[in-house]
């Protein structure tokens, strides 16, 4: 077997077990049918579509031919561990931490966080368009979650809103 693509390979395969693991993980739940979803039925099809797609990504990383076989490269550290730490402090700002007797930061201070932490992930890194894109996130996520879907958790920190 001759990988000719290896980027397409691992990819591929990774695509299949997550695939695989969505479907097995759906299998506990009620499937229902087409007409009647259970619970389950959503994301048993996705799990299967997910490993289907691998499954098609991984036999062409072994038919098609690339330039350079495609290496994978090393890790990039940096985004990975600033992705991670901006989903991990959004969660820890908008709900608190009494373990360190942090408060509750709120949705707008959280998404605000999240965003310039991720932004840094990134190769080109400016503070006026990542503003800007806290801003509209903010104002979005405050229109879809609090105004429209009445979701009960806070906008703001205790300590300004009492």
């Amino acid at each position: 077997m001759n990988i000719k693509s290896q980027k397409d390979f691992f990819s591929g395969l990774m695509f299949m077990s997550v695939g695989v693991a969505f479907a097995w993980g759906a299998s506990n739940y009620t499937l229902g049918d087409g007409a009647r979803m259970g619970p389950g039925y959503f994301p048993l099809m996705l799990g299967v579509l997910l490993a289907i797609l691998g499954g098609v990504i991984t036999f062409q990383a072994l038919v098609v031919e690339t330039v350079d076989g495609d290496k994978v490269g090393s890790f990039a550290w940096k985004p990975l561990i600033l992705i991670i730490l901006a989903n991990v402090l959004f969660g820890v700002l908008l709900a608190g931490l009494p373990a360190i007797k942090l408060p509750a930061m709120g949705l707008i201070v959280a998404i605000y966080a999240l965003t310039f932490v991720a932004s840094a992930a990134g190769d080109d890194f400016k503070v006026k368009t990542c503003l800007i894109l806290a801003t509209v996130l903010a104002i979005g996520s405050y229109l879809a979650f609090i105004v429209l879907l009445k979701l009960q958790f806070p906008v703001w920190p205790a300590f300004i809103t009492g």
